[in-house]
């Protein structure tokens, strides 16, 4: 196991919603491939970020929290900057200012009683919702190790992955993290079947990927899929890997990826069905300890979920 694991034994932690989609709903700001690392590139984008956070470092204020940041980096690899125009140096350079951008953040006078993390955010190669040119192990590792490198530089606490939609690219970015000696948490997407979107059944793709990886990653998490989608497959779970999923990132709304692609407008869902939701997860996941949003969310409904769950755990 890697040398996170007793982080997330006792202590819950929150962390933030759906940072893109507030950025271009809320506040109506253009993302270019929804690259939000490029408000990184000046004093106002920065500004806008440390707003965001704020809302949330809030909450986590309030309820007695511990608090996950995560870089604004998950379209900061190789592939999408080149899209975006970016030299490899160029995206080395906003990796580690992104980690560097955080800490600063949390170094201000009233954040400094919150207990926290700072995670490098690794997007998959590809799209969030398609697999598209399926890479092996290796060549995934090779693919991730810079933007990994890159964090490690930095100082982060841990890498996170985020919508990764197939186990092969999960066991080369952990392998990447297990050579550069940092912790690693792996976040599956998964379809309205519960299925990673390669129709790998969740179960066996944490099972396939432990043992490719000698059970390196700290813990695996589900984000991007709203918990009416996956709840049946943990009720029907069967084995230990239940139990190796600590955090969940849902979207705010039930509607699928094919659906919320093709949508102009935000589906923000139902709050307190969203929160019931999480407190339903939270009793099939013995060792559930990050509560985050994905897709839709915002510091309201984060809010909700506290009101609904957390509140009640952090005092027993």
């Amino acid at each position: 196991m890697s040398n996170s694991q007793d982080l997330f034994d006792k202590r819950y932690y929150l962390t933030d919603g759906g940072l893109e989609t507030t950025l271009v709903y809320h506040l109506g700001i253009e993302l270019n491939h929804f690259a939000a690392f490029e408000l990184l590139n000046n004093a106002e984008g920065k500004k806008v970020l440390e707003d965001y956070f704020q809302d949330y470092l809030e909450i986590a204020l309030k309820n007695g929290l511990d608090f996950i940041l995560e870089t604004a980096t998950w379209r900061a690899n190789a592939d999408w900057g080149q899209q975006l125009g970016y030299s490899l140096k160029q995206l080395s350079d906003i990796n580690k200012a992104s980690v560097y951008f955080l800490r600063n953040l949390m170094q201000q006078r009233q954040y400094r009683p919150i207990n926290y993390l700072i995670s490098g955010c690794i997007g998959p190669r590809g799209d969030g919702y398609t697999p598209g040119a399926l890479m092996g192990p290796e060549e995934a590792k090779a693919y991730h190790q810079t933007q990994i490198q890159d964090f490690a530089y930095a100082d982060a606490d841990l890498v996170t992955a985020m919508t990764i939609n197939y186990s092969d690219e999960a066991i080369g970015i952990i392998n990447a993290a297990k050579y550069f000696g940092i912790p690693v948490v792996i976040s599956f997407t998964v379809e309205t079947d519960g299925r990673l979107p390669s129709g790998e059944p969740l179960g066996q793709s944490i099972q396939k990927v432990d043992e490719a990886t000698i059970g390196y990653a700290s813990h695996y998490m589900i984000n991007c899929a709203h918990p009416s989608h996956f709840i049946q497959v943990l009720q029907e779970a069967e084995g230990y890997w239940t139990r190796r999923i600590r955090g969940i990132r849902a979207n705010a709304s039930c509607k699928s990826h094919e659906e919320l692609d093709n949508s102009e407008t935000l589906d923000v869902g139902d709050k307190d069905e969203l929160a019931k939701g999480y407190q339903a997860l939270h009793k099939l996941l013995p060792n559930l300890k990050v509560i985050g949003g994905c897709c839709g969310t915002d510091h309201s409904h984060m809010e909700q979920i506290c009101k609904v769950l957390f509140r009640a755990l952090v005092t027993k």
